[in-house]
């Protein structure tokens, strides 16, 4: 019959049990970062990896790490799309950013950002900023373009949503790393909404998502904004997200205005007309260029701003004094009485958008200087005078 002897073991010293944990530690971490790579052709020949960057880089603000997954929708604010041959507004391309944004965070994604937001020339000349003795001025910023981080406090943005730009090393590496890994690596992604691809195993698994296969504007994702609670980010996001050296400015110019108000008057480029075929001026914010005058606005404003407040007037308006009869009211400021605080820093128009009462209506809750929609299509004769069922005051 056999039997069962006990086999004698040496007992183990504590150095023999530290060298154990530390073979099963590196083994495991070999394991992890086997795992997260998920290739067999990204071996020791390529001198910069993810695990390079990410293991020997000093960490920043924003913590990246090897598990991190990429969103990619191009190098330009709404391009692909109709835009891509010239340039759309800053609230155009923020209704953009915002939008990708919101995909990145609903698909738990770091989102790539262009290190530079394209400026239309339209909505950069100078206006009030600089005020001339003439009547008029056409000045304006010869900038095409400027740096992404001299708008928006990228460490800001990724406390809520991980962001890196794309012209940092990090992107570099990711997008070599994405083209090394084949199918595995990266997806041209085309007529897949986020839920599809949120709920698709093929594209939860890719390092990189690529947006650019798409040849819509980025905001067209999004343009189902009148659901609200589909709505990841408020409009207010990316403004509270400007540049330190912008909020800095802001809040020595507020300590300067003391209690106040801002609206923002919307008029230059949108006051357009065209004829019809029997030579009748159109327009397509028929009541605009009534609704943004002083005696107008003074009437609509009035219930919710007291007299006697100071209203900072922010506005593309380039004639001289064309405002001076609010001060009747109120106490009116400009941009350009703060040039002492703001020439050294601001370079371009978008650095100076701030509102309170917005010119358009977008949303019933909105306070507007008018009931013209932002997004008419429709070309009407102008109206220039109080028309019937209007309420100044409403």
């Amino acid at each position: 019959m056999a039997t069962l002897s006990k086999t004698h073991r040496p007992k183990s010293t504590p150095g023999s049990q530290r060298l154990v944990l530390l073979c099963i530690f590196a083994v495991a971490l070999l394991l992890i970062f086997s795992s997260v790579m998920s290739t067999g052709e990204l071996g020791l020949p390529y001198r910069k990896t993810l695990i390079d960057y990410f293991v020997k880089s000093p960490r920043s603000k924003r913590h990246h790490s090897l598990s991190d997954k990429y969103l990619y929708w191009g190098n330009r604010i709404d391009c692909p799309g109709k835009n891509c041959e010239t340039c759309a507004g800053l609230g155009h391309q923020e209704s953009s950013l915002r939008c990708a944004l919101e995909e990145a965070m609903f698909l738990n994604r770091t989102f790539v950002m262009p290190s530079r937001m394209c400026i239309n020339p339209i909505h950069n000349k100078k206006g009030i900023l600089n005020r001339s003795n003439n009547q008029t001025t056409d000045e304006s910023w010869e900038v095409s373009s400027c740096a992404m981080d001299s708008l928006y406090d990228i460490d800001l943005i990724s406390e809520k949503i991980p962001v890196i730009l794309d012209d940092s090393e990090a992107w570099h590496i990711v997008l070599s790393t994405s083209m090394k890994l084949g199918k595995r690596g990266i997806a041209h992604v085309y007529g897949a909404n986020r839920h599809e691809l949120n709920d698709s195993s093929h594209f939860a698994n890719l390092l990189l998502i690529n947006r650019t296969a798409s040849p819509l504007a980025w905001f067209v994702e999004c343009k189902d904004r009148s659901n609200r609670s589909a709505v990841m980010l408020p409009y207010s996001f990316l403004p509270n997200m400007a540049a330190s050296r912008l909020r800095n400015a802001a809040e020595k110019i507020k300590a300067q205005l003391g209690d106040y108000d801002a609206i923002h008057v919307r008029r230059g480029d949108k006051l357009k007309t065209r004829k019809d075929r029997f030579h009748v001026e159109r327009s397509q914010f028929p009541h605009l260029d009534r609704d943004t005058r002083p005696e107008f606005i003074m009437g609509r404003i009035q219930k919710q701003i007291p007299p006697g407040r100071t209203l900072f007037i922010g506005s593309n308006e380039r004639t001289s004094g064309f405002f001076s009869p609010l001060s009747i009211r109120y106490k009116v400021a400009y941009s350009s009485n703060f040039s002492e605080i703001l020439d050294p820093i601001i370079e371009n128009n978008y650095q100076l958008f701030m509102t309170f009462f917005k010119t358009f209506r977008e949303y019933e809750t909105d306070l507007t200087l008018t009931d013209d929609q932002k997004k008419s299509k429709n070309w009407e004769i102008p109206v220039y005078t109080m028309d019937e069922g209007k309420d100044e005051a409403s």
